[in-house]
């Protein structure tokens, strides 16, 4: 993901055996997992794509509720398990505040006119049949280049849906295209975040890390972009070609798109290349997209402020500030544009937000009464060779993510558990670390309550549902990880002097 730096403290177990606290059996651990999962099927069936703006919130909280009640049973005080949601809520902290930087950012980048010179530019320079693909090869390479998904899907993909909308393209294969390419360049990046803690977790080298994952990333990437291709020649625009012509004329108008209202996007892509934390690198950009409103859309910043009784520095103060907290209003006389451009400010994020702190309260809960770590302790009952080992490494990672609803926990729980099981069955840690990748970093999108399908819905302005059969890339990956454990295919074993060398250092 990249969007920030991952947890300093690893996930803890809880002293399951402690005097005090009763060993929670599978049923103590299934309860409140099957009632989350009943519950969030109603949500959906009731309020369809809706769901997350309130419904899931509160299947959350009564998951997490009926969590706390088997805790009490066990043992677990009231003490014990707020510190549990509190840990799990801070760490989303992170996340948090990214999320409110981008709302802010959205704002800025609209008012100074940076998005719609994006979406400008894309409808001259992109061809409606091979958008998607061009659209998730785009954002794979600078993905790829800067480590950070969110960071290019805050950006680039802002745009990116800006231009599909107005070509009457599909905003939902869009942004599956976004993500797609987003995560493939993030994955494979030697920058990102996660690329670094899956190999860490697992004890293997970065590098063997990444080569080992182009196994399994190159052809899931190669069918994703065959398959948008298909799709664009297949969907077509419902568009006509005299209705674009007078969009683009409307933004021509309005915003004056230059090659100079791109600066603040350059400025973001050149802090995130030199890995400068995603926090600071928002908020610089939401403060150059200011910079920019000031020097090129100087009227539309005093019509936001929309106060004439204001001196004008004031009222511009004014303008800027409402543009971060409450977003844009677009007034083009466009209907299209005027729908497509009038968002951002902290105060879209809010939902999202309320939607990430139940998550990560259930998945708190679920960590400290020990209940995750029953579950995955059953799966591992299944594991009788090195072939179902990594199987069951890919259906804990992604279980972990519905759970907890944060990837660096499913990234850290099951690599943390599974890793001396590596070495009993002779499989090298990049068999781990790439497991860990092709499951919890690229699922994490497609959970609509996870800190990544959160933001991705939020920034992209598409449920997270509504994109999730489109996310290609996102869906073959586990899938073609899975095909190679289960015929035996690029895994990796440990040699004799490795096992050896384990067997001398792994406890009885």
């Amino acid at each position: 993901m990249a969007a920030g730096s991952p947890p300093q403290e690893e996930v803890t177990t809880p002293q399951a055996s402690s005097k005090k606290h009763r060993t929670p059996t599978l049923i103590d651990a299934l309860t409140p997992m099957l009632a989350l999962v009943v519950m969030l099927a109603m949500a959906v069936y009731l309020f369809s794509s809706d769901s997350s703006a309130g419904a899931n919130q509160i299947a959350l909280i009564i998951a997490a509720c009926i969590a706390m009640i088997v805790g009490a049973k066990n043992g677990y005080s009231w003490a014990e398990m707020e510190k549990g949601i509190v840990k799990g809520v801070g760490l989303a902290t992170g996340a948090l505040l990214i999320l409110f930087s981008v709302g802010s950012l959205i704002g800025t980048w609209i008012l100074s006119g940076t998005v719609p010179t994006m979406i400008f530019y894309g409808m001259k320079l992109l061809n409606p049949e091979y958008f998607y693909a061009a659209s998730c090869l785009l954002c794979a390479i600078v993905a790829l280049s800067i480590g950070s998904s969110w960071t290019v899907a805050g950006t680039l993909g802002i745009a990116l849906i800006g231009v599909a909308s107005v070509m009457g393209l599909s905003v939902e294969i869009a942004a599956g295209a976004i993500i797609s390419g987003a995560y493939f360049g993030d994955k494979m990046s030697p920058m990102s975040d996660t690329t670094n803690l899956a190999p860490a977790v697992a004890g293997s080298d970065l590098f063997a890390h990444i080569r080992h994952m182009a196994w399994t990333t190159t052809p899931s990437i190669i069918i994703a972009l065959i398959g948008f291709v298909l799709l664009g020649l297949s969907g077509g625009s419902t568009q006509a070609e005299n209705d674009l012509q007078q969009t683009m004329a409307v933004l021509q108008a309005q915003y004056q798109p230059s090659i100079l209202l791109l600066l603040p996007l350059l400025v973001v892509l050149l802090l995130a290349y030199k890995k400068m934390p995603a926090f600071p690198t928002v908020i610089l950009g939401t403060l150059a997209g200011a910079v920019c409103a000031l020097v090129f859309q100087f009227d539309g910043v005093l019509a936001l402020a929309n106060d004439s009784n204001l001196p004008m520095l004031l009222a511009l103060v004014k303008g800027l500030w409402v543009a971060m907290f409450d977003g844009y209003v677009a007034n083009t006389g466009s209907e299209v544009l005027d729908n497509l451009l009038s968002r951002g400010g902290m105060s879209s994020m809010v939902t999202t937000v309320w939607l990430i702190i139940c998550a990560m309260a259930f998945g708190g809960v679920m960590e400290r009464t020990g209940l995750l770590q029953r579950i995955l302790q059953s799966i591992m009952q299944l594991v009788s060779s090195g072939r179902s080992l990594i199987m069951t490494t890919l259906v804990s990672a992604i279980g972990a993510n519905l759970v907890t609803g944060d990837q660096y926990i499913a990234i850290l729980l099951p690599g943390r558990m599974l890793k001396v099981e590596y070495g009993r069955y002779g499989l090298a840690p990049v068999n781990l670390s790439r497991a860990l990748e092709d499951s919890a970093t690229i699922t994490s999108p497609l959970v609509p309550w996870n800190t990544c399908g959160a933001y991705m819905a939020s920034t992209l302005g598409v449920a997270t549902l509504a994109y999730l059969p489109f996310a290609f890339f996102n869906l073959i990956c586990p899938l073609i990880s899975a095909a190679y454990a289960y015929y035996d295919f690029k895994i990796v074993k440990l040699t004799a002097e490795q096992r050896q060398a384990l067997q001398a250092t792994t406890p009885a």
